[in-house]
This record gives C-alpha cells, sequence and structure tokens, in this order.
C-alpha cells in the first residue's frame, strides 16, 4: 500500500514543541515501511507545495492524518494547509465538484469525489483526557474523537475515501503516558493496515 503521512503540528515555544507528534509520525513511517508499505511524509509547517501535495494524494492509496488539537479543531497552519491544497484539487484531483447535476437529481450533495477505494486515518493528540469524550455528563456528551472531528471525517468523504479507524492519545500534557500510546499505536496500525 501507498501511504501519505501528514503531520499537521504547528509549533508554539514552550507550550507545543511537536515532539508528540513526530514521534507518532516516526513510528507510522517505521513500521509501515518495515511491513512494506511505500510511504511519503508532509511536514505542515516546514512548508508544501500545492502541486506536489495534489501529486502525492493521486499516488496514495491511504492517508494518515497526525495533528493536535488546538480549540477542538486543527492548528492555524494546517487549516490552511487544507483550503490551499484540498480547493486546488477541486476538478481533477480530489472531487470533480460538489456531485449535484440539474439533469440527474438523484446525484447528491457530496458524490461527486475522484479518490474513491482509497482510505484516510485520522490520528489526534489532547489535552483532554478520555473521560472527557465518552461519558455523556462531560464536556464533549459522549460524542467521541470522531464526533468532534466530523467536519474532518466529511472532508475527506467528500473526496470519496474510507475511514480507517480513528486513534487518539489523551491527557497529554497533564498526564502524558507516551510509552503506553505508542504501544496502542503499533497495535492500531497493525490492525488497520493488517499487518502481522
Amino acid at each position: 500500500m501507498k501511504v501519505l503521512l501528514i503531520n499537521g503540528h504547528q509549533r508554539y515555544e514552550g507550550f507545543a514543541e511537536g515532539k508528540l507528534n513526530q514521534t507518532i509520525v516516526d513510528v507510522t513511517q517505521e513500521q509501515l515501511t518495515a511491513a512494506g508499505h511505500e510511504v511519503k511524509t508532509t511536514i505542515v509547517e516546514s512548508g508544501y507545495d500545492i502541486a506536489e501535495e495534489l501529486e502525492k494524494y493521486r499516488w496514495a492509496d491511504a492517508v494518515f492524518v497526525q495533528t493536535p488539537v488546538y480549540w477542538m479543531s486543527v492548528p492555524y497552519l494546517f487549516k490552511r494547509y487544507i483550503d490551499e491544497v484540498y480547493t486546488s484539487g477541486i476538478g481533477e484531483v480530489l472531487c470533480r465538484d460538489d456531485g449535484r447535476t440539474r439533469s440527474d437529481l438523484s446525484k447528491k450533495y457530496g458524490s461527486g469525489g475522484l479518490m474513491n477505494g482509497k482510505r484516510y486515518m485520522l490520528s489526534t493528540t489532547w489535552n483532554a483526557p478520555l473521560e472527557a469524550f465518552d461519558d455523556p455528563d462531560q464536556f464533549f456528551e459522549g460524542k467521541g474523537v470522531d464526533g468532534v472531528f466530523m467536519w474532518l471525517h466529511k472532508a475527506f468523504q467528500f473526496f470519496g475515501m474510507e475511514p480507517l479507524p480513528t486513534f487518539s492519545c489523551y491527557d497529554v500534557l497533564k498526564s502524558a503516558d507516551v510509552e503506553g500510546d505508542l504501544q496502542r499505536l503499533r497495535k492500531h496500525l497493525a490492525d488497520a493496515f493488517l499487518i502481522t
């Protein structure tokens, strides 16, 4: 399988250095490569060429997105990447259009994707603890990470892509368990990418 790894981290000195996000990308690249998958990477903070990024999407069978969560969303630089790259991909690479047409009203919004048969995986790092997502009486009202990140799931699904299970690290600022998280990541990758 050909896999594009995207590191959406944005550095804030003394607060968000990006070590965990880069470690997750490094471990993912190492494990996928060792299993025979081809891997290309993009580190958003290091800059990118829009045309080159679109070629990576065309090349990839799967896209792995690693992002920290800033204010219940992705960092500004990664959101800019999404807006620039994905908008430039309309018409030829990611989607034809929104899928609707006046000549065939059975075509619904979101059905114009050109990435059918490809997969994506979200991997997120949170300051919030797991129970904030699972417990209906806590902050995220039991909606889980996928509920909070429905907008990004829908962006990929707009292109015709199918989700692989989401991976998340929780409580990374107040009660980090990096070794435990990396152990969970390795198992998650093995299951999702059928690595024995």
